[in-house]
């Protein structure tokens, strides 16, 4: 759509503008979303892929005005552009490990509060724009599809305790700011649609190792229908993560690549 055309600085809220980066695929959906934070000082949350014309346009946007760089995660397509990206602004550089769940940063016009989000990743963190109870979700919720978990790093135990952390009405959520796709208005029902979906497709892997199935490939067949050839490789993983979890329940077994339920 328009407002996600890659290069094009959009305003989303009176302190948000979103750069989508021009990595669409299957996995990115339209492509990462950078978003720039304040008007008189920025944090850039997600500098995005480590491609020239993205990182000229968020320079483009914010200049000198851009005093942070924050990352949700450390997959390339949302923080391989932050080392260019800092050394055109001299920004200082935000991640899990330089900070951690709870840290604060606060501008002249708006604070922002890090929650560190395992799951999809074990350094994830989300962050939550006050001001507007705006959440930068990074690749724990994103708009158009599901998130795929990928173990080892992925860790759907993990996932789905951040996804019900964030459901929190403590929170207050007004909006999520995803890592893909559009701004998303509607954030108890969406995170309660993606737990429901993890739970769903948790039954139905349960249901397929009850009907024989046993190996990761005969899983998917059963499991995904009309699955698009270039997701089967994602599916495969998420249905590994759900095996490793049922596993670290005690309800399931796999060895020498054959899954079954343990008897009850």
């Amino acid at each position: 759509m328009a407002d996600l055309a890659p290069g094009v600085a959009s305003a989303i809220s009176p302190l948000v503008r979103r750069i989508v980066a021009p990595n669409a695929g299957p996995l990115t959906g339209a492509g990462t979303n950078t978003y720039l934070v304040g008007v008189d000082e920025i944090v850039v949350i997600d500098p995005g892929p480590d491609i020239a014309s993205h990182v000229d346009a968020i320079v483009g946007c914010g200049g000198d005005r851009i005093r942070w760089i924050a990352v949700t995660h450390g997959h390339e397509d949302h923080s391989a552009a932050a080392g260019a990206l800092a050394a055109r602004t001299g920004a200082e550089l935000l991640a899990f490990g330089t900070i951690d769940e709870g840290f604060e940063l606060e501008a002249t016009e708006f604070r922002v509060l890090a929650l560190h989000t395992p799951g999809h990743s074990p350094d994830h963190l989300c962050y939550l724009l006050e001001e507007e109870r705006m959440l930068f979700s990074g690749d724990t919720v994103i708009d158009g599809s599901t998130v795929a978990i990928v173990p080892p790093g992925g860790d759907m135990a993990a996932y789905l305790a951040s996804l019900e952390r964030l459901s929190s009405r403590r929170l207050r959520l007004r909006t999520i700011a995803p890592g893909h796709g559009h701004l998303i208005d509607d954030p108890a029902a969406r995170l309660a649609g993606y737990l429901s979906h993890r739970l769903e497709r948790e039954a139905a892997i349960v249901a397929a190792l009850e009907g024989g199935a046993t190996t990761i490939d005969q899983l998917v067949d059963t499991v995904y229908v009309d699955l698009h050839p270039t997701l089967r490789e994602a599916a495969g993983q998420t249905v590994h993560a759900h095996l490793l979890k049922l596993a670290a329940e005690g309800r399931a077994t796999g060895a020498d690549g054959a899954w079954h339920l343990r008897a009850a």
